[in-house]
């Protein structure tokens, strides 16, 4: 596909869970994306984190982890 100045785009960019590293599908409609500040203020830095639909039951355990990261 095109943009408006003839560029190839793509219409999907795939996402990785970032607890698994597993590719999140365009159908999984339970995975979440979550932008959290670097610093406690919002100066527009931030760290995004995706996790999958099957992570959910453990996302409190996940994004713990993730953060201490």
């Amino acid at each position: 596909m095109q943009n408006d100045e003839q560029k190839i785009v793509d219409l999907y960019i795939p996402r990785k869970c970032s607890a698994t590293n597993r590719l999140i599908t365009a159908k999984d409609s339970a995975s979440v994306q979550i932008d959290i500040s670097e610093n406690g203020k919002t100066t527009g830095k931030k760290k995004t984190i995706a996790l999958a639909g099957f992570m959910l039951g453990r996302a409190g355990i996940a994004l713990a982890w993730l953060a201490m990261r």
